[in-house]
């Protein structure tokens, strides 16, 4: 499970040796300014063209080239909504890594404390990252397939995070639209931080699953279009001691792999 430590946390341990600042946003947000001693790793170099997640030695080897290596502790950070560094780290967890930082304060609010940033791209060197996939936490299309079947002991709870148009079928965006058969809907943006923190304090977290049935024993599997969305309520349901899984493959595989869908 993720650590999340605070700015001046942050601020104390750039530069010291054992520890990587990481990146998650986009190429071009990282050359409009990012954190000293940071390394840009998109999400794009973790995917494949179509979009799919990379097999686990070709993640860990992206993390390697960015260097990140086995006795290098990642730190990661975000702006806007968090919902980079909650699918990085998901990404991390997924390879083994135990000793993931997340810094709760996005770069946004970072930067109006008046805090250094940094323009050009940090150099770094390569190292030896040595996948562990943890398979636990990673929800397959066969595993949602079976979480339909009603005579299956212990279904988990399918957690749909996309808005409420995608999920009831109103969007455009998808050859057929609608939503996996039987899942409870929460959007994303509803368990998202405030006030420039990363995440949603975890009394709220619980009252909002509450209102759409999900309870603190549930097993949960949470999904969205692409993985991406999803990724920021693993992350808070994670730290609360949820049961919880991310199908990464999301509404996009399951919709296009012929799969039943409702509105």
């Amino acid at each position: 499970m993720a650590t999340f430590v605070s700015a001046d946390w942050v601020q104390e341990h750039i530069g010291r040796p054992g520890y990587l600042l990481l990146d998650p946003r986009s190429a071009m947000r990282y050359l409009m300014g990012h954190l000293p001693g940071a390394v840009s790793v998109p999400l794009k170099k973790l995917q494949d063209p179509q979009g799919r997640l990379l097999p686990p030695d070709a993640l860990a080897a992206a993390f390697a080239a960015a260097g990140l290596g086995d006795g290098v502790t990642p730190v990661l950070y975000d702006g806007q909504d968090g919902r980079n560094a909650a699918m990085h780290a998901w990404i991390l967890e997924y390879l083994g890594r135990g000793d993931i930082h997340i810094m709760d304060l996005l770069y946004d609010h970072w930067k109006e404390q008046g805090r250094e940033v940094l323009y050009r791209p940090v150099p770094t060197a390569a190292r030896a990252f040595t996948p562990q996939a943890q398979t636990a936490i990673r929800a397959t299309l066969p595993d949602v397939a079976q979480a339909l079947d009603a005579n299956a002991p212990g279904n988990p709870k399918l957690l749909d995070t996309r808005s409420a148009e995608e999920y009831r079928g109103e969007a455009e965006m998808d050859s057929r639209p609608g939503h996996i058969p039987g899942a409870i809907h929460l959007a994303w943006s509803q368990l998202a931080g405030q006030d420039g923190q990363l995440l949603i304090q975890p009394e709220r977290l619980e009252q909002a699953l509450s209102s759409v049935g999900i309870a603190p024993g549930d097993s949960i599997i949470a999904y969205c279009r692409s993985g991406l969305r999803a990724s920021l309520p693993y992350l808070a349901m994670k730290q609360a001691g949820y049961n919880v899984r991310l199908y990464d493959g999301s509404y996009a595989e399951w919709m296009d792999s012929g799969q039943p869908v409702e509105t």
